[in-house]
């Protein structure tokens, strides 16, 4: 048996829309794999009863078919389905570097990124990678039809999970198609904004980067709360809130690790005064997929 701890991610990052994202040191999927004639899955752990088991509409059974390995594959998940947080994206990544591992396909880091994509299709529709990216390499990664940038970043963050639901498809089905210029020049300024603050690990050019004037404001409706949720994280002193990937998840950039507990506390605590429930991951930006045996 093989083992992969995979993290969670979050995508998008606001101005980022389907190009950026972030591997979490926590919270993280464990995938362990098994040689088999035929390819089974397993799953358990949170929110395990909404996660298919058939291969064919598994994102790690996708990934085994892909790679022509079969394997008893086991999801322990540590993120929740439908979190905004890269929960599908997490199992495919783990699937994906254990069984390269297992059976000595010797597939690069990114070429791994690109099949575990094709797992994230049978979830959203199409091959995103920009949640796989990170859960594989780990990091602040940059995801174009080029190639895939990635840096590491020292970065502490606070995301919070309510007890909604948002789906993918619904979550792309409320994206505007089409933009004014001066909301296209908005986001270019905001992304750009963005990159410089991950590379200077500068907690204020990130927050200031993850405004977007298109996507998020759209998603907003979906997540009951959010407006006051913003407000309640920026008052306890995070520099930048955002909805993480297509939510209902919602990711808040603090300038240094002791002000994470305040963060969670006021984002919780706005989350029930609209009626909704909530956890808060005290976390940052971390490592991609790890092997253990």
């Amino acid at each position: 048996m093989l083992t992969v701890r995979a993290p969670a991610t979050s995508a998008n990052l606001g101005s980022g829309f389907d190009v950026f994202g972030a591997a979490l040191t926590r919270p993280a999927d464990v995938v362990r794999v098994e040689r088999a004639p035929e390819t089974t899955i397993e799953v358990t752990g949170v929110g395990a009863q909404y996660v298919p088991t058939d291969p064919a509409e598994n994102t790690a059974g996708v990934v085994a078919r892909e790679l022509d390995a079969p394997a008893h594959i086991r999801i322990d998940k540590g993120v929740r389905p439908s979190s905004g947080l890269g929960s599908s994206a997490a199992s495919a990544a783990g699937a994906a570097v254990a069984l390269n591992e297992l059976y000595d396909c010797g597939l690069s880091d990114e070429e791994l990124v690109w099949l575990a994509a094709e797992g994230e299709a049978v979830v959203s529709g199409d091959a995103h990678a920009d949640n796989v990216a990170p859960s594989i390499l780990g990091g602040f990664t940059i995801v174009t039809d080029d190639g895939i940038t990635t840096m590491d970043a020292d970065l502490p963050v606070v995301v919070c999970l309510p007890e909604t639901v948002v789906s993918t498809r619904d979550a792309r089905g409320v994206v505007p198609r089409s933009v004014e210029m001066n909301e296209m020049v908005e986001t270019v300024g905001n992304a750009s904004t963005l990159v410089a603050g991950m590379c200077r690990d500068d907690p204020e050019l990130v927050g200031r980067g993850l405004t977007d004037p298109v996507v998020t404001p759209a998603r907003a409706d979906l997540v009951d709360g959010y407006e006051a949720v913003e407000e309640a994280a920026r008052e306890a002193g995070a520099t930048g809130v955002t909805i993480s990937g297509a939510g209902p998840g919602v990711l808040a950039v603090c300038r240094h690790r002791g002000q994470r507990r305040d963060v969670a506390s006021a984002i919780v605590g706005a989350f029930a005064e609209a009626g909704v429930d909530a956890q808060a991951y005290q976390t940052e930006i971390g490592d991609g997929a790890e092997i253990s045996r």
